[in-house]
């Protein structure tokens, strides 16, 4: 079934090369992968990680607070980033930050981002919350739930849900599909527990997979989800 609107959430490693830098052929891909369901008048939201420049939490030496401030600018230069490749690749953008950030992108406002959406514009969202202590697993929760979007697409380097850490486990199980409250109750590493409680209270359903399968962004946007499916 085809989404109207969707939120697709994009790790910052995943889009990194081992050796530093952006891995421009994956964005590139990742934008063609997304021309037809645009095409078909879907809305697309996306948020990017911060973790290919910033990992704030392993340092004792930086106050958590300013560590999460530099993860949330983290995410603005990402979004800047992706957004200039799609661009070059024909698609038309709009960036929108939780704070402001001169004239790099606006200060998040419903109305705007539905007008951007209206044009047919990828709208990227950076910044998190805004605010220190939550990650951006709340920060797509809370935008998807802002925005009435009808299902959150986590592209991930693991093509699923799995019982257990299948590097670590080799009896892990993949899930297919599972309620939202066994994510919490078993303390499933799918999004944090304040993003899942979110999820649950606001009956936003998500969708895990493998970002590096061939067409799996694509295939995702058209309903067809080869990974695990997060029901409420």
């Amino acid at each position: 079934m085809q989404n109207k609107r969707v939120m697709l959430k994009l790790s910052g490693e995943a889009l990194a090369k081992p050796e530093g830098g952006y891995n421009e052929d994956k964005v590139r891909d990742i934008a063609k992968q997304l021309k037809p369901s645009l095409a078909k008048g879907t809305d697309i939201g996306i948020v990017i990680g911060g973790g290919n420049y910033w990992r704030g939490r392993s340092s004792e030496a930086i106050d958590r607070t300013k560590a999460d401030q530099i993860g949330m600018l983290a995410t603005v230069m990402n979004c800047i980033y992706v957004s200039e490749i799609f661009r070059s690749e024909g698609i038309d953008t709009a960036i929108f930050s939780a704070f402001p950030c001169g004239d790099m992108a606006k200060v998040f406002s419903k109305d705007e981002v539905n007008e951007r959406f209206a044009q047919g514009k990828v709208v990227f969202f950076g910044g998190g919350t805004g605010h220190p202590y939550f990650s951006t697993d709340t920060g797509i929760v809370l935008r998807a739930v802002e925005m009435d979007v009808d299902i959150i697409l986590l592209a991930k380097s693991i093509d699923g849900v799995y019982t257990a850490d299948p590097k670590l486990d080799p009896d892990a199980k993949k899930y297919d599909k599972l309620t939202i409250k066994e994510v919490i109750d078993r303390r499933l590493a799918v999004v944090d527990l304040t993003a899942s409680v979110m999820c649950l209270e606001n009956k936003m359903p998500l969708a895990v997979f493998d970002l590096n399968e061939e067409n799996s962004i694509k295939n995702a946007l058209d309903g067809k989800i080869n990974g695990t499916i997060v029901t409420v």
